[in-house]
């Protein structure tokens, strides 16, 4: 018998499983797509330790109209996925007010608060300290006006432990050595970081997890509650927790709980490396919504904020425009290009679902990360060991309680 079953092998649900098999606990992890195609391997790399703002506020609601994909900009709400993303809305909005917003900042704040160090020592603890490079990030805008704007907005804001200097002679010489496109100003965060490779990270979290006595079970779970205790169909598990992403919430639904997701789609473009240096951050081009970042064997660039299903097709346009900005930047990535598009799981607040539920006593949850999943992965696993264990864990996790939604 196992102690815990995990459903979902992402990146949260790895690292739990590390967590929990390492404590002593029998874990099994069961994953039901065997090619990682889930967006904790397919995302940006970046330890985002500097996003404590949500994105649910009032800032991102006045800028929304002007963010729109039809006019250049990086949201989009498809009017064919209308039925995924109108329920969503008004629940957002909500989130969106003063009031709900200082809270949100203040909770997401407390768990950032916590993500570096957790990073670290998960790093450790899976053998693989080289993964995890604590080199912050640059920002770039391509006019001095979206500069002046852009500048002192992140000087405004509240970013955690990570603080905001001007681009140093260096960072600028990075900068040019990648992009062709003259750069009117430059920023550099200190105090974030980056995954160096996403593929050998699932590797050492999958390593670490049986080196520990766990279990990798490649296959879909199938949950049902049974005299009020969570079961895993075919399988003996004392507990569960579902950390499958954009797909926990019929999960969820399983035990009671409503749980709000949309699928927030994001798309990438990949190149080989061959001119990319090793020593450039993750580097955002603001007035572009794009983030690039070198990984290992490869430079990716990543955008896009498109609501709606996890299973409706891809919108070729958004490659395409990647490619043009690429194209129109000169960066230092040349085709061919390998195509992407992934599911965040997002809950209306912006706010991660992190617990133990109130309805199912044997049944534990971590989910909604949103664009924070790979940075808020090893502060996660730690709380859901710490609640596995029936310990407090660092993080108070009242805020994050799936029965905030009803």
């Amino acid at each position: 018998m196992a102690d815990i079953g995990i459903i979902g092998g992402g990146v949260v649900g790895l690292a739990s499983g590390v967590a929990l098999a390492q404590a002593g606990h029998a874990v099994t992890v069961f994953e039901r797509h065997p090619d990682r195609r889930a967006a904790s391997w397919n995302n940006a790399g970046h330890i985002a330790v500097e996003q404590v703002a949500p994105l649910a506020s009032p800032a991102s609601v006045r800028s929304a109209w002007g963010r729109r994909f039809s006019v250049g900009g990086a949201l989009d709400m498809p009017v064919a996925m209308a039925r995924h993303w109108l329920p969503f809305a008004p629940r957002f909005l909500a989130a969106s007010r003063p009031t709900s917003f200082r809270r949100g900042s203040a909770a997401l704040g407390a768990l950032l608060s916590e993500a570096m160090p957790a990073w670290r020592r998960l790093a450790t603890a899976i053998d693989a300290p080289e993964l995890l490079r604590e080199e912050g990030h640059l920002v770039a805008w391509e006019s001095p006006e979206t500069a002046a704007r852009g500048e002192a907005a992140w000087r405004a804001a509240e970013t955690g432990d990570a603080t905001v200097e001007p681009a140093s002679a260096g960072d600028l010489e990075r900068i040019a050595a990648v992009c062709a496109a003259p750069v009117a100003s430059a920023i550099r965060f200190d105090g974030s970081g980056h995954i160096s490779d996403l593929t050998a990270l699932a590797a050492a979290l999958e390593r670490a997890l049986v080196e520990a006595g766990g279990r990798l079970v490649r296959q879909e779970a199938r949950l049902s509650v049974v005299g009020g205790q969570a079961r895993i169909a075919g399988h003996d598990v004392g507990r569960v927790l579902i950390a499958a992403g954009i797909a926990s919430a019929p999960l969820a639904a399983v035990a009671g709980h409503r749980a709000p997701l949309i699928a927030e789609r994001g798309y990438h473009i990949r190149a080989a490396a061959d001119c990319w240096p090793d020593d450039v951050p993750p580097l955002v081009f603001e007035d572009r919504s794009m983030i690039v970042t070198r990984y290992a064997d490869s430079v990716q660039a990543a955008s896009f904020v498109e609501l709606g299903s996890a299973d409706a097709p891809p919108d070729p346009r958004k490659w395409q425009r990647l490619e043009a900005h690429v194209a129109a930047l000169g960066l230092a990535m040349a085709p061919p290009f390998t195509r992407w598009m992934g599911s965040r799981p997002t809950l209306p607040d912006y706010l991660p679902a992190i617990g133990r539920s109130s309805r199912v006593g044997n049944l534990f949850y971590a989910f909604g990360h949103q664009h924070l999943g790979l940075t808020l992965a090893a502060v996660t696993a730690e709380i859901i060991a710490a609640l596995v264990a029936e310990e407090a864990p660092a993080v108070s996790i009242e805020p994050f309680r799936i029965e905030r939604f009803g």
